[in-house]
């Protein structure tokens, strides 16, 4: 068997899911969007520079509607996924995700946002195995802001991911072959990590680094 691991946001979709719920939120009137939402696209343009805060943003991000009843924080997400993502997902990338299904390889999406947000996203492409940043919560189920255990961000990945394995028994010499299909240069440990590197729709400095190494590019979107 195959491993095969995707990047969410900018490689199998072709919009940021976390930078996208936080726009929703302004357009539902949850936030204030001359404000909440410039300080969005304020952590939007660190995570594209590599310099994100992930506690401070995660924090910030989460604000929108951990406050709510979760009832309601689950209505409107289950209204972002139908207005938003479900046009967002593309017959090109979902046939990259079956063609590795077909083949019979392990899969699994893992990402640095959160998964209240992308657990649906996940469903929809038909991916059991979800790594994403798990949210604390408190005595009461309330979600606190903060990051529950090691965030799937960067160097991250890698730790959630062997994590992951060993919880099915597996380790990375237990398959032959390793792709992971990555945008970012934020994804560049696990990137080096894998014994397949795929930079999928990759950003100009990934895309630089791509051809120097040699790796392949995929462009999905146009």
């Amino acid at each position: 068997m195959n491993l095969t691991l995707f990047d969410l946001d900018g490689t199998l979709i072709p919009v940021d899911s976390d930078h996208c719920f936080g726009a929703f939120m302004v357009d539902i009137g949850w936030v204030d969007g001359q404000v909440w939402g410039a300080r969005n696209d304020e952590f939007f343009a660190h995570y594209n520079a590599g310099t994100l805060d992930l506690p401070t943003y995660i924090e910030f991000a989460t604000s929108a509607w951990r406050s709510r009843p979760l009832a309601e924080a689950l209505a409107a997400r289950e209204r972002f996924m139908a207005e938003v993502m479900e046009p967002a997902l593309q017959p090109q990338a979902r046939a990259l995700v079956e063609r590795h299904r077909a083949a019979g390889d392990l899969i699994a999406i893992v990402t640095a946002t959160n998964v209240f947000v992308t657990e649906p996203i996940a469903r929809a492409f038909g991916v059991e195995h979800l790594i994403g940043v798990d949210l604390k919560r408190d005595a009461e189920g309330r979600y606190t802001g903060e990051i529950d255990g090691v965030p799937s961000f960067r160097e991250g990945k890698i730790e959630r991911v062997h994590a992951w394995l060993k919880g099915l028994g597996a380790q990375w010499h237990d398959f032959e072959r390793v792709t992971f299909y990555s945008d970012s240069t934020n994804d560049l440990p696990l990137l080096e990590r894998v014994s397949h590197p795929v930079a999928t729709n990759p950003s100009p400095s990934l895309a630089k680094i791509a051809m120097e190494r040699g790796w392949p590019q995929l462009q999905l979107f146009a």
